[in-house]
């Protein structure tokens, strides 16, 4: 009988390991070890290797490898008596010292040297102006923004993720829905139909990577519409109106004053769309008022679009709930929120509701652009916002905010007395008119509180047209005793300018 030969191949020749990508075809006759142990110290040497890296056991990278396990016992030995690796027992093998550079070798300069306040802090900031002024360090951090951190329900978290994952089918783990979890859209439904008056289907929520994210998907979706402005507030939010500028030619500015967004300018613009914060300007804290809210309405019935940043709605204090423009009028009006000021922005979670006409057009958006968010997170979420963990979280996060805010306003009521104070009623922050100063805006004392080692933001960042210098300061990721100093600091800071704060 005629039998076919199987010929087994030959595992020398595959013997080689992912680490360091170590192949014994490279190593001299005879001298493994040497090989070996020179390629572990080279690899220490150039921090491909750096200090706390756990090596490999020797038994698994002998395999690996296909020689001796006594070859890269030796290696591990002779490094070791070298005083570049230590054995931990169960803790295996690990870099304990790189060896000294010599006297001579130059020394590589920092990736980005650091940069002085001045330069940080420009008339015309950067589109990586927030970049880098989070990577900054500050002694004390009052910028806007960011929740009490600390405050991140941990426990509930983990309770919530373990629930998940006992029930989670191995299906699950595949790509998921583009638009996100049918668990969390129909979370953010509810959600929003008790915290904001909103009524939608959950086959209209879009979950998205946060506000930003959202911005970006409508950016893109109106410029194939043929919409290439959007109007924003003035004074409005800076990063919001980067966002927007880099997917669109223009963002022509729109006055704000104590009723909110001034309807008659957004029609002198001209602009088919408008960015706004209507719950709660940013930064200004003013609510949109019921005449200004009729004309704006009025405005989008007639062929405009709003697009309505909820972005702190849910922190308020002194005043009654505003309910969200999209309840009003649905088909002309995209909403988009996020949990960044409920739990934490790390975590990279909005959502986005946008009129019939635009949606094909904003998912397909979202799908070239990640293929929809992580679903874990998005099931954890779900979880805490159906079982009322968010909402209990929410009612904490409200004493201590309020609490915080409280105590910024006493600090500057002592430290800078003729400061106005903006928006106290609701949200993360404050802002702060100042009296004016010839020869010195709100950028220089900016400046020079980081220089102080306080982070604040200064108002003129987020104006374009004509208004007063000030600051905007964020009272929730900080204790009482920090605010109070940081106010201080600012004080001093006006009063050795020789202005009368």
């Amino acid at each position: 009988m005629n039998r076919s030969k199987v010929t087994e191949p030959d595992r020398s020749k595959e013997a080689g390991a992912d680490f360091l990508q170590l192949d014994t075809a490279d190593a001299p006759p005879g001298g493994l070890t040497d090989w070996l142990t020179g390629r572990l110290r080279a690899a220490v040497a150039d921090g491909r290797l750096p200090v706390g890296t756990r090596l490999p056991a020797g038994r698994v990278l002998a395999a690996e490898l296909g020689v001796s396990r006594g070859v890269v016992t030796d290696a591990y030995r002779r490094l070791a008596e070298e005083g570049q690796v230590a054995g931990r027992g169960r803790g295996g093998t690990v870099v304990v010292a790189a060896p000294a550079a010599p006297a001579d070798a130059p020394v590589a300069p920092l990736a980005e040297p650091p940069r002085p306040a001045s330069a940080l802090f420009r008339a015309d900031p950067a589109p990586e102006v927030f970049d880098l002024l989070r990577g900054t360090p500050a002694r004390i951090d009052l910028t806007p923004g960011v929740p009490d951190l600390a405050a991140f329900p941990r426990t509930a978290w983990l309770r919530a993720e373990r629930a998940v994952l006992d029930g989670l089918a191995a299906s699950d783990l595949g790509y998921g829905d583009v638009r996100g979890t049918p668990a969390l859209r129909r979370a953010v439904a509810h959600w929003l139909a008790r915290n904001r008056g909103i009524r939608a289907d959950p086959d209209e929520v879009l979950i998205v990577a946060g506000t930003a994210q959202a911005l970006a998907l409508l950016g893109r979706a109106l410029g194939r519409a043929g919409i290439d402005e959007v109007a924003v507030e003035d004074p409005g939010s800076l990063g919001a109106r980067q966002h927007l500028a880099h997917w669109l030619s223009a963002t022509p500015p729109v006055p704000v004053d104590a009723e909110g967004i001034r309807a008659d300018a957004l029609r002198a613009t001209g602009a088919p769309a408008v960015l706004l914060t209507p719950a709660h300007q940013y930064p200004t804290g003013v609510v949109l008022g019921g005449d200004r809210r009729r004309e704006l309405l009025r405005w989008a019935e007639e062929g405009g679009l709003v697009i309505e940043d909820d972005y702190d709605a849910e922190h308020r204090y002194d005043r009654p709930p505003v309910p969200a423009l999209r309840a009003a009028l649905p088909d002309r009006v995209c909403y988009a929120g996020s949990i960044s000021k409920l739990l934490a922005p790390a975590l990279r979670t909005g959502w986005l509701l946008v009129p019939a006409r635009l949606r094909e057009a904003v998912l397909d958006a979202k799908r070239f652009a990640d293929l929809g968010n992580p679903v874990l997170p998005q099931l954890v979420l779900a979880r805490l916002m159906e079982s009322g963990e968010l909402d209990r979280h929410l009612r904490l996060l409200r004493r201590r905010h309020r609490r915080r805010r409280d105590a910024m306003i006493a600090a500057i009521r002592t430290h800078l007395p003729r400061a106005t104070v903006h928006g106290a009623a609701a949200g993360l922050h404050l802002m702060l008119t100042l009296p004016e100063e010839p020869g010195r805006g709100d950028t220089e004392l900016a400046a020079a509180a980081l220089a102080e080692g306080v982070k604040v933001q200064p108002l003129s960042w987020h104006a374009r047209l004509p208004y007063p210098p000030g600051l905007v300061l964020g009272y929730a990721a900080g204790s009482a005793a920090e605010i109070a100093e940081g106010v201080a600091v600012l004080g001093r800071l006006v009063r050795r300018s020789g202005v009368s704060a």
